[in-house]
């Protein structure tokens, strides 16, 4: 597996500085830059693909929070910061971890280590064999699922279940990855927490999305226009 590459941002030296000796001592770990300006970062990471963004929240000119959401890709990231009151606003945007500072090493490791896990899922859980099914790991067992036969899509903070008229499979993964990869097979997604194939969909309402074997999803309200744009193209 290849090293996880790392950019940290922080406009405080001393906690650069803390997650620089933090990340020498991991094995598989590469801190390829440190920045204390993050309109500088953020410029760096537009040009520059990494693994995982270490971010502090409260900084000048631009916060984690938005610099995370101006990338024009998503990397693994980490909040690092002494905020507490982000932590919805993180998990909606799918963040590896939350650390609230003072860290010691080894919830720093931990955070790390996990991270390291999402990326070898991310790169290798599914493997696409061919244009009509995929292969997976869950359970510790490989998988082959037809994506015609994929239900709807099930985000379980930071494991999705994918639902079949037979099976359910449980996969450490995040739904912003599954979206990532399948969303031109057809898949949409509709609330927070799910995400259907729109050849089983019928109808929909103001809250909710009827499926053809009678099934029933909560259609939340920021996916009610794409959900509309993708049918009315379909």
């Amino acid at each position: 597996m290849a090293n996880l590459t790392v950019v940290n941002v922080d406009d405080e030296y001393p906690a650069l500085q803390l997650v620089k000796q933090y990340c020498e001592r991991i094995e598989d770990v590469d801190l390829i830059q440190s920045f204390q300006d993050p309109k500088e970062a953020l410029e760096y990471l537009k040009e520059n693909r990494v693994d995982l963004v270490i971010l502090d929240i409260n900084m000048p000119g631009i916060n984690g929070v938005e610099l995370l959401q101006q990338l024009p890709y998503k990397p693994l990231c980490i909040f690092f910061t002494l905020e507490t009151q982000y932590a919805v606003k993180a998990f909606e945007l799918d963040v590896v971890h939350y650390l609230v500072k003072p860290v010691d090493f080894e919830t720093f490791s931990k955070a790390l280590n996990k991270a390291k896990d999402f990326l070898q899922f991310k790169n290798s859980a599914y493997g696409l064999q061919h244009e009509d099914f995929i292969m997976f790991k869950s359970n510790y067992v490989m998988n082959k699922v037809f994506l015609k036969d994929i239900l709807w899509v099930q985000g379980f903070g930071e494991y999705i279940v994918l639902v079949t008229p037979l099976k359910k499979y449980m996969i450490l993964d995040r739904m912003s990855n599954f979206v990532e990869k399948f969303e031109s097979f057809g898949f949409i997604r509709i609330h927070k927490s799910y995400i259907v194939l729109n050849s089983h969909i019928t109808s929909y309402d103001s809250g909710n999305v009827f499926l053809k074997n009678g099934g029933k999803l909560p259609l939340g309200r920021t996916y009610k226009a794409s959900l509309k744009d993708l049918l009315d193209n379909g």
